[in-house]
């Protein structure tokens, strides 16, 4: 649900009127702009629960009037989130049929999350009150838990409280996610520890006067955090369970500097475990993340746990670069004697800098990996040459047409639609223009440190003084935003593997329940010992 901007009526008959009365407002053109922001949020949140198309339609031209106005930073940041939330009262209005909700390509969808970020990327955010700002970032968490990105969700929802704790729609929404996120889980344990973090938040959000809730404006939404509380209370004796799950005192590692690592991992949530999504608890300092059981043809090798090996690999070994580049605190002896010129605009160069370019290669590339698996996995016929994340969703690899194609378009798979929904932060030109500052030009950073010339400098000089210096071959990025997105490219990474994981593990379900046309074996494979790995 999206916060309203005014108390909405709770009878049916008195919000009828109120909106009949608005509605025939012909033009807010001669109100001042506190009242005419009032117009716009109220149509909207009348229009989205009485399913007004024809409110919304007059609530999106009335913000346009507004978007010509010289708005005030906080009024420019509320209009964006006045746009988001009516392109999701419009996308609930057209994907309400059975079904459809799960739409792999939805453009109000899009626009949605397009308007929410803008919202949280202007420089008016934070000058919002606390609570405006805790509603928009739960509002996204929403949004990207609805399009399967349910890991990615959870950082929006905790965002949401650390702005107001306890707010209510982020305690249950928070909730709802991780229930849902155990939904898709295959590990027993792993799924009760999630279903009681879940019920207790939902509790929380019902119960504790802390938290916000008992206003009128969220009451409607009451009966799905029941409902979700209900629903683990059926599956799980929660008392029982929540006394017998132990999160700490594990011992992190052998040595100082393995503790060290692990607890940096943790508190980065960079552990290929799901647990660690919970929060820095020492029982997911671990790279537990595995395929499901899956079923080969008999004679078949276990062709994709190997591949899943080597993404694993590759990850955790780009995730230890990454490490020891943002904890060097001096030159490596490497770099000594090594005849370097100061060009005069501040270059960054050494061992730590190429640590973190490579982690962010060795991230990246995961991607286009992931991609050549389910081209195998999902039989889709690609030619190899021709794989790539971006493409490979999309019929005829025609990424402009943005048709889909139907071997995913007919799968119920959220966590698959998820990994669909994450290559659009890469590739679309919307949701790049649009997403938080450290996602900016990612896939531009990827194709020059491959391909031409990227320059790391330890200050970017503003002003006149840059084009004097300015390097016309390279892309300049600061040392610290590309950091920043080496970290994020490292936790879409992440999320990509748990992603293709789960997902796979609800595609072998729903292949399970099918009968198989040709005799099958099933492949059950030891660990390999960590002794071995020189």
């Amino acid at each position: 649900m999206n916060a309203p901007s005014d108390t909405i009526p709770t009878e049916l008959a008195e919000l009828e009127k109120r909106y009949a009365e608005l509605y025939t407002v012909a033009t807010i053109a001669g109100l001042a702009e506190e009242k005419a922001m009032e117009h716009v949020g109220v149509l909207i949140d009348y229009s989205s629960v009485l399913g007004k198309e024809e409110g919304l339609a007059k609530a999106f031209q009335w913000a346009d009037e507004l978007g010509t106005r010289p708005l005030s930073d906080p009024h420019a940041v509320l209009l964006e989130y006045f746009r988001a939330n009516a392109w999701a009262g419009l996308r609930r209005l057209k994907h309400s049929v059975q079904g459809a909700a799960s739409n792999w390509e939805q453009p109000e969808l899009q626009k949605e999350l397009l308007y929410f970020r803008r919202a949280i990327r202007h420089k008016g955010f934070e000058s919002l009150e606390p609570i405006r700002k805790s509603q928009i970032h739960t509002n996204v968490g929403n949004s990207l838990s609805h399009i399967g990105r349910f890991v990615e969700a959870l950082r929006h929802w905790e965002t949401a409280l650390r702005y107001t704790p306890g707010f209510g729609m982020a305690v249950g929404n928070l909730g709802r996610g991780l229930a849902q996120y155990a939904r898709y889980l295959y590990d027993a344990g792993h799924q009760e520890v999630f279903l009681v973090r879940a019920h207790t938040l939902l509790k929380q959000a019902l119960t504790d006067e802390s938290t916000l809730f008992a206003s009128e404006e969220y009451a409607e939404v009451a009966p799905h955090f029941e409902s979700a509380a209900a629903e683990i209370e059926n599956v799980l004796d929660v008392e029982a369970a929540g006394k017998s799950i132990q999160l700490g005192g594990l011992k992190l590692g052998r040595t100082q500097s393995e503790r060290g690592y692990r607890n940096w991992v943790l508190h980065e949530r960079l552990f290929l475990n799901p647990l660690n999504d919970l929060g820095p608890h020492a029982v997911a300092a671990r790279d537990n993340l595995s395929l499901p059981d899956y079923v080969l043809p008999i004679g078949e090798p276990p062709t994709f746990t190997g591949f899943f090996n080597q993404m694993t690999q590759e990850y955790v070994s780009a995730r230890w670069l990454l490490y020891e580049s943002v904890r060097a605190t001096r030159p490596h002896f490497s770099d000594r004697h090594v005849l370097l010129y100061n060009t005069l605009d501040y270059p960054s160069y050494s061992l730590a800098v190429e640590q973190a370019k490579a982690a962010f290669r060795a991230a990246y590339s995961i991607f286009d990996k992931i991609a050549f698996f389910l081209n195998d996995y999902a039989k889709l016929q690609v030619h190899s040459k021709s794989v790539y994340y971006k493409t490979l969703w999309y019929l005829n690899q025609d990424f402009k047409a943005k048709k889909v194609r139907s071997e995913f378009v007919t799968l119920a798979n959220s966590p698959l639609r998820g990994l669909f929904w994450l290559s659009k932060d890469f590739f679309d030109p919307d949701f790049q223009e649009s997403s938080e500052p450290d996602a900016e030009d990612l896939y531009t950073i990827r194709n020059r440190l491959e391909h031409s010339y990227l320059k790391i400098h330890e200050i970017l000089l503003p002003g006149p003084g840059e084009d004097l210096f300015k390097d016309r071959l390279a892309y300049s990025v600061s040392r610290d935003s590309f950091f920043a997105k080496t970290h994020l490219v490292m936790r879409r990474a992440r999320a990509a593997l748990i992603y293709l994981s789960l997902g796979m593990h609800r595609e072998e379900r729903s292949r399970a329940a099918q009968k198989p046309a040709r005799p099958l074996a099933s492949h059950r494979l030891g660990s390999w010992s960590d002794s071995r790995k020189l």
